[in-house]
């Protein structure tokens, strides 16, 4: 088949975000549109479908299968658009002061037009090394798109190990970034009449003790200095937040259960196994009468690259950036470094902006960054990394 001629990177841009891809609605229909429009010739497509097939992640390659060349990636997913506060449609791309305005502008649908159109652009007959877009689903509630590529490898087709994760950095090139482990602590008491409350044990009340327990755990790793600390200085530490507290029912009635919602940001390097027992240590030392249990909700492992990883020295290098960049927020390249690829976070926009209304992307940066992906897709796949 003959593909359509490309579109101009903002038309794509507008194309993409009036896909409510919204995390907890299926994203088949924008990756139908995403492989129609790439499907030509050469171009190797891979659904890597849930069980339901409701939710996908997408591969699509072109050029020599091998673990050079280069994979851009990012999520396809979005927050949600229904807080107050939007100017205009979120879903219908908007130019106002210099800047596009839309849900997924920045975070980061902005990065996906880019390397969707350097794909739809390359000449498949100069690659000398593979062109990879790597696209995945739930990325924003815990990524969970990426994980499933990690846990269901075998449909994961041979991918290249330069890997570009477009989230929103403002064009600052990150080998780092911290992790988000959610767990969930239940207690369980014994209900009675509040009027006899010696008959009961109150879990809500052990919940209680068990928050001031981690708020000391909190303070301790604030005070701690783990391996890479130096690169976050904002917070050079691991962070605890006590999120969310539901329990009990009637005023007259001794509650007989409470659950507890932890997130703890760990460090590039830190074992989840190891928290999971300090967290577990400092409740139990606080709770005696109430037996608890503690479960991981989701992960999202912390990621680092190596400082000579070649993707990282030519990204780098296109920008003149010499100092070490990191987030304290967490990524997909937790997972995709587990798959073997050396993951840097770069993308057009600030992740300061994202998940709010009005959420905006510079137009000048979406241009700058469209330029100079341009430059790395050459770099990696027609030259050829050293």
């Amino acid at each position: 088949m003959t593909p359509a001629a490309p579109l101009a990177d903002e038309a794509l841009l507008a194309r993409l975000v009036a896909f409510d891809t919204t995390s907890h609605k299926s994203n088949r229909e924008i990756a139908d549109f995403i492989c129609g429009y790439l499907d030509r010739p050469g171009v190797r497509i891979t659904r890597h479908a849930t069980g339901d097939g409701a939710k996908l992640n997408l591969i699509l390659s072109a050029g020599p299968v091998d673990d050079r060349g280069l994979v851009l990636s990012g999520h396809m997913d979005t927050v949600p658009a229904e807080c107050e506060g939007w100017k205009s449609d979120p879903f219908t791309l908007t130019t106002r002061d210099d800047a596009y305005v839309a849900r997924g502008a920045a975070d980061m649908k902005g990065f996906l037009a880019l390397a969707i159109n350097r794909f739809a652009d390359a000449d498949f007959a100069r690659l000398r090394h593979q062109l990879a877009l790597l696209f995945t689903h739930d990325e924003e509630t815990g990524t969970q798109g990426a994980r499933r590529l990690v846990d269901e490898p075998k449909g994961v087709p041979p991918l290249p190990r330069a890997t570009i994760i477009g989230e929103p950095t403002g064009l600052r090139v990150l080998r780092m970034h911290k992790g988000h482990l959610r767990l969930r602590l239940t207690f369980t008491g014994v209900p009675a009449h509040s009027g006899f409350p010696h008959l009961g044990v109150n879990a809500v009340e052990a919940a209680g003790r068990a928050i001031v327990a981690l708020a000391e755990l909190r303070r301790t790793l604030e005070g701690e200095r783990p391996p890479h600390a130096e690169h976050f200085p904002e917070v050079p530490y691991v962070t605890l937040n006590v999120a969310r507290v539901d329990g009990g029912g009637a005023t007259n009635v001794v509650p007989a259960d409470c659950l507890l919602d932890v997130g703890v940001r760990l460090l590039p390097g830190m074992s989840v196994d190891e928290m999971v027992d300090r967290v577990r240590a400092a409740v139990d030392g606080a709770v005696s009468r109430v037996p608890f249990e503690l479960t991981i909700l989701g992960e999202t492992p912390p990621m680092i690259a190596a400082e000579d990883a070649p993707i990282y020295r030519m990204l780098a290098g296109e920008m003149g950036q010499r100092e070490t960049a990191s987030a304290s927020f967490g990524t997909d390249a937790g997972w995709l470094s587990r798959l073997g690829l050396d993951c840097v976070i770069w993308g057009p926009g600030s992740i300061e902006v994202a998940h709010k209304p009005n959420e905006w992307l510079p137009v000048a940066e979406f241009v700058r960054a469209g330029e100079r992906l341009t430059r790395v897709v050459h770099r990696a796949c027609v030259e050829g990394l050293a």
